[in-house]
């Protein structure tokens, strides 16, 4: 039991330094980790990471909100959008076999891991550090209202197409596989509504946590077994690890963390493959 309430913190915190340092990403890593690490029947392991993932995102949003980095009526409209395919997907998670599932989880990871990698390529404003307000205010008074008060944005349809097409996709994955889907929602922002980087992560956080909502919802009645045992050190220690994040993306070059944890997506994915391959 010592063992594994150590490998449940150690994981949490990893996929918490993730969620709270690139607002997603580390979602992708819950279920292999619940899975091959702590023994979790695949299916419970994606009904119990949308607790973790869920709880872990809101918690993580409240320094990024009042960082002033949420737009919160995107986020509103995304989180809505995606709630309903996450019902789709949730419901389909039951007829699926594990090992099936879990092959489509590593195929999944290898697809972020590219989206990632991209995203660091194209810039994108990651190594851009995020103003500090005070400091501002210091230098040029009037500079405060342009750092603190959200840029409208004008969209073309080509954007909102783009934008629905993410949510309603996001939302699938969050109820079939259990995922938070910040790999796709953070590119999402930054293309469609041209947000920052530090605004795209803290809207992320409360679309994941909408999202995550509303798949676990559609599970409430079905049954699905909770390893409540190891879902509470594992989200508490998520918590610890997303308030640890938000520090070192204060102090980290964004490209190296995202880089750094392509990585480690892809060595998962492998591993997942290999082994879901073994067992079919």
């Amino acid at each position: 039991m010592v063992a594994t309430l150590a490998i449940a913190v150690a994981a949490g915190i990893l996929i918490g330094l993730s969620l709270g340092a690139l607002g997603g990403g580390g979602s992708i890593l819950t279920v292999p980790a619940l899975v091959y690490l702590l023994a979790v029947e695949p299916q419970s392991a994606t009904s119990a990471s949308l607790i973790i993932v869920g709880i872990t995102s809101i918690i993580a949003a409240i320094s990024h909100a009042r960082a002033r980095h949420v737009r919160w009526r995107a986020a509103g409209v995304f989180g809505i959008l995606g709630s309903v395919t996450a019902f789709g997907g949730s419901i389909l998670n039951r007829s699926v076999d594990p090992q099936i599932l879990l092959l489509a989880f590593a195929a999944l990871m290898i697809v972020a891991a590219g989206a990632m990698l991209r995203r660091t390529r194209r810039g994108h404003d990651a190594d851009v550090p995020t103003p500090n307000p005070a400091e501002t205010e210091e230098m040029h008074p009037s500079a405060v209202a342009v750092t603190t008060k959200p840029a409208k944005v004008k969209i073309n349809t080509s954007q909102v197409v783009k934008l629905v097409t993410s949510a309603l996709v996001v939302g699938f994955l969050t109820g079939f596989l259990g995922v938070g889907g910040g790999f796709l929602i953070v590119p999402a922002l930054v293309l469609a509504l041209g947000y920052t980087m530090p605004v795209a992560v803290g809207t992320s956080l409360v679309i994941i946590s909408i999202t995550s909502a509303g798949a676990f919802t559609e599970r409430l009645g079905t049954g699905a077994a909770i390893p409540w045992e190891i879902v509470v050190p594992f989200t508490l220690a998520a918590i610890a690890g997303s308030f640890a994040g938000k520090i070192i993306t204060d102090k980290v070059s964004v490209t190296t963390l995202t880089r750094s944890f392509a990585a480690l997506l892809l060595v998962v994915a492998v591993y997942v493959t290999v082994q879901s391959a073994m067992a079919l």
